[in-house]
């Protein structure tokens, strides 16, 4: 049987398919990120590497493992797969997976937290509880921690995906009223052509596309300046698809009510005006964070690599279908 690296340390269970195919599993006991050598050196003596979006799997990698001539797959404990050069991964022959479909509706639960929490000020109002300064300060006053509400407001989804969709769900049993754009017409009611039209209209802007070229700072300081200043925007997509430094900008001079934000553009770098701004609620990435779902993102892509080293065609192939 092949031989197999996970690249961090899985939600257990996680790699119970490899092991159940009798695949050898070499697992990263320490959990600390692999270098790009060693990633390299993994790639040239795996038959699969299982990996996260935090791994950079560029042309480099993929080429040591072609050049060992045993790499066969990547599977990517993701639904995203930005972090893997796709086209070298097709010139070279090898196989991509990744984990779509079994973290929709816990990230949407992510998001409406992120929507509810940024549009009633929860954040700051926890902040000053804990720090003493809410009871200092002879505790419930009737002009504290005014935010808007949700419910009556408009959300504006950019993206209308199977994330998207799930928020929508969500935000419809809040009474919110929904609109969403994409490129290309859903024929779906609420649907919205131009993106600067949506975010004009909208109270609370949530970000649901993946990240490639042409929506890296999709939302960048001109379209942040579309946007009502009482308006929240919220991102549990992929950071570089807005650009931080301007929303953090925009956060300090009030030109935008709040944000509720889960990725950022270098992960787990956060900018220092955005760690700083005001009405600002700021998570590290828990968006599929259940135990019931990472779990079932590991174990989905174990299936996935061991379905490949079985010369079978998974369901969630990405490339060299």
């Amino acid at each position: 049987m092949a031989r197999v690296t996970v690249t961090r340390l899985l939600p257990d269970g996680g790699t119970a398919p490899l092991i159940a195919a009798g695949h050898e599993v070499i697992t990263n006991d320490s959990d600390t990120a692999f270098s790009h050598s060693a990633l390299c050196d993994a790639a040239r003596d795996n038959a699969a590497l299982v990996t996260l979006l935090t791994d950079r799997i560029d042309s480099e990698v993929l080429e040591a493992g072609a050049s060992g001539g045993r790499l066969r797959v990547v599977a990517n404990v993701a639904v995203g797969y930005d972090n893997i050069d796709l086209a070298a991964a097709t010139r070279l022959g090898i196989a991509v997976t990744n984990t779509p479909g079994v973290l929709d509706e816990t990230t949407a639960d992510t998001t409406m937290m992120l929507i509810l929490s940024a549009s009633r000020l929860a954040s700051e109002a926890e902040a000053d509880l804990r720090s003493g300064s809410w009871a200092a300060t002879g505790g419930w006053s009737i002009n504290q921690y005014l935010g808007h509400d949700v419910h009556g407001a408009t959300l504006g989804l950019v993206g209308y995906g199977r994330i998207g969709r799930s928020v929508a769900r969500r935000a419809a049993g809040f009474g919110m009223n929904v609109i969403h754009h994409t490129p290309s017409d859903t024929g779906e009611a609420g649907w919205t052509e131009d993106l600067d039209v949506l975010l004009a209209a909208s109270d609370v802007v949530s970000i649901h596309v993946p990240l490639k070229d042409s929506t890296r700072h999709l939302i960048d300081r001109a379209r942040l300046a579309k946007m009502q200043s009482s308006a929240v925007l919220v991102n549990t997509s992929r950071g570089p698809v807005v650009d931080e430094e301007a929303l953090a900008d925009a956060l300090h001079a009030g030109r935008l009510f709040a944000a509720g934000i889960d990725v950022y553009e270098n992960e787990p770098i956060v900018h220092p005006r955005l760690l700083s701004a005001p009405r600002t609620v700021l998570l590290p990435h828990i968006g599929s964070g259940s135990i019931a779902t990472r779990t079932r993102m590991a174990t989905l892509a174990c299936e996935g690599a061991a379905a490949v080293l079985a010369g079978e065609r998974p369901p969630n192939l990405v490339v060299n279908r």
